[in-house]
C-alpha cells in the first residue's frame, strides 16, 4: 500500500456556522411551547418547509432528531423501547428511535423537543412514513395533514399533478392559519422563496466545485454540514448567507489545490445514507485509502438542486408543488436514480460507485443489488456494496465492512498500477 493518507484539519467556517445555525434552531424549538409558537412536524424529502415558515409555523423534523441521537450513540435504547412496545425489529429504525423518544418521555411539555402542533405527512413514496406520522399525530394529539404527492411517472410533472398538489397546499395554509392565529401573506412567501433560491444556488455551486481535482470537501461525509441548512433552514436569510460563506470557503480551497485528505487517490460517488452511530469510524475506512466522495444521492434527499431547479417567487405555490413532485429523490423511480448516479460518475469524473445499503430502510435499499449489477456489468463502473443501518448500531459489523472496503480499494489500486505500467 502507498504512503499513508491523512485527514487534513480543514473544518472551517462551514462546519462551525452549520453547528451554530442548527443549535439556534433547536433552541428555538425548545422555547416554542413557552412562547406560544405553533410547530409543524415535516419529512425531509420533498418538503414544503417554506410554506410552513410563511404561515408562522416553526418546522421540526423527527428524522433530524433521530439522526442526532444516533450520532450521539443514544439511539439503541430508544429503538429497544419501541420494539418492546410492539414495533417490528425490521421496521424503519428512524421510526423506532422517534417513537422510543416519546415512550421514554424525551419529548413533550417542558422538553427540548415539543409535541408538534400539526403533523404534515408529505408522502414521498414510503408507506412506512405514512404510518409513522399517523402514529406521531395520535400519540402527541397534534392535527394530522396528509399531503398526497403523486409518484413521478414522467420526466416533468404534469399540469394536473401540479394543480392537485397546489390545491392541497392551499388547504394546508388554512390549517396553519387556524393553529398560528396569523393570516397567510403571499408576498411574505415570495420573500422566503427568494432566500430559498439563493441557498439552493449556493448549495449547487458547492457541489459543482467537487468536479475539481482534488474536491474541496467530501460530498458524502461533509455534506451533512450543509444538509441541515438546506433542508431544515431553507427559506431563511441565515441559510442563504450560510451558503455564501460555504461557496467562498470552498472556492478558496480549490484555488489552493486543497481537499479534505492529504492525497485524493480515488473519487467515489456514494449511494445511500451513512451509518450515523459509527459516522466517523465509517469515514475513516475510506479516508485511509484516499477515497473522497465527490457526489452522493443522500445529499439530495431534500431536493436535487445541482441540476438547475430553483424555487420561483413569481410562482410560489406552483413552484413548491413542482419541487415536491420533480426534485424529490424518494419520489422518483429507481431507473431515475440510476440516471442521476450515472451523471455523477461521468460529470464528476468518479473512479467508483459505493452503495451503502440500509438494513431497515426498504425505500432506499430496494433494487440496490440490481443497481450494482447495472453499473458494474453494463457501464463498467467498479462498484462496492456494503450493508449496515443508518440508525440501529446492531447492524454495523466493522470487521466485515472493513474487509470489503479494503479488498475493493486494493483491487482499484492494482488496476491503477497495471494501467500506469502500460
Amino acid at each position: 500500500m502507498p504512503a499513508q493518507v491523512t485527514e487534513r484539519q480543514y473544518q472551517g467556517q462551514v462546519h462551525e456556522q452549520s453547528r451554530q445555525l442548527m443549535s439556534a434552531w433547536m433552541d428555538e424549538l425548545g422555547r416554542a411551547e413557552a412562547e406560544g409558537v405553533a410547530t409543524g412536524a415535516l419529512m425531509i424529502s420533498g418538503n414544503c418547509v417554506e410554506l410552513l415558515r410563511a404561515c408562522h409555523v416553526l418546522p421540526m423534523f423527527p428524522e433530524v432528531t433521530a439522526l442526532q441521537n444516533a450520532i450521539r450513540k443514544k439511539s439503541l435504547p430508544l429503538i429497544l423501547k419501541a420494539e418492546q412496545a410492539g414495533y417490528s425489529s425490521d421496521n424503519c429504525a428512524y421510526v423506532k428511535a422517534d417513537i422510543g423518544l416519546f415512550l421514554e418521555g424525551g419529548m413533550g411539555p417542558g422538553k427540548p423537543i415539543p409535541y408538534p402542533t400539526i403533523t404534515v405527512c408529505n408522502y414521498v413514496g414510503c408507506n412506512v412514513y405514512v404510518k409513522w406520522f399517523e402514529h406521531l399525530a395520535d400519540i402527541t394529539g397534534s392535527k394530522l395533514f396528509m399531503l398526497d404527492v403523486p409518484f413521478a411517472r414522467t420526466a416533468e410533472p404534469t399540469e394536473q399533478d401540479i394543480r392537485y398538489v397546489t390545491a392541497q397546499l392551499q388547504e394546508l395554509i388554512a390549517l396553519c392559519e387556524s393553529v398560528s392565529g396569523k393570516k397567510f401573506d403571499i408576498d411574505y412567501l415570495r420573500e422566503i422563496l427568494a432566500h430559498a433560491a439563493r441557498a439552493e444556488a449556493g448549495y449547487a455551486r458547492t457541489k459543482e466545485l467537487c468536479k475539481r481535482h482534488p474536491a474541496p470537501f467530501d460530498a458524502y461525509f461533509d455534506a451533512i454540514n450543509m444538509m441541515g441548512p438546506i433542508n431544515v433552514l431553507r427559506g431563511t436569510r441565515e441559510a442563504a448567507d450560510f451558503f455564501d460563506v460555504a461557496v467562498k470557503e470552498f472556492e478558496g480551497l480549490v484555488a489552493q489545490g486543497l481537499g479534505p485528505l492529504s492525497e485524493e487517490r480515488f473519487r467515489t460517488v456514494v449511494e445511500g445514507p451513512p451509518p450515523y452511530p459509527f459516522y466517523k469510524s465509517f469515514r475513516n475506512l475510506f479516508a485511509k485509502w484516499g477515497a473522497v466522495g465527490v457526489a452522493s444521492t443522500y445529499s439530495t434527499v431534500g431536493g436535487i438542486w445541482e441540476f438547475g431547479f430553483r424555487h420561483d417567487p413569481r410562482r410560489p405555490l406552483e413552484s413548491i408543488a413542482e419541487q415536491m413532485l420533480r426534485e424529490n429523490l424518494t419520489n422518483r423511480s429507481i431507473v431515475a436514480r440510476y440516471a442521476q448516479i450515472k451523471r455523477y460518475v461521468q460529470e464528476w469524473s468518479a473512479d467508483a460507485l459505493v452503495i451503502h445499503s440500509i438494513k431497515s430502510c426498504r425505500l432506499f435499499s430496494a433494487g440496490q443489488g440490481d443497481m450494482r449489477e447495472y453499473f458494474t456489468r453494463d457501464l463498467g463502473v467498479p462498484t462496492l456494496m456494503v450493508e449496515s443501518d443508518l440508525e440501529d448500531p446492531r447492524y454495523y459489523a466493522e470487521a466485515q465492512i472493513k474487509n470489503r472496503i479494503d479488498a475493493f480499494f486494493e483491487s482499484l489500486e492494482h488496476k491503477k498500477l497495471v494501467a500506469a505500467a502500460h
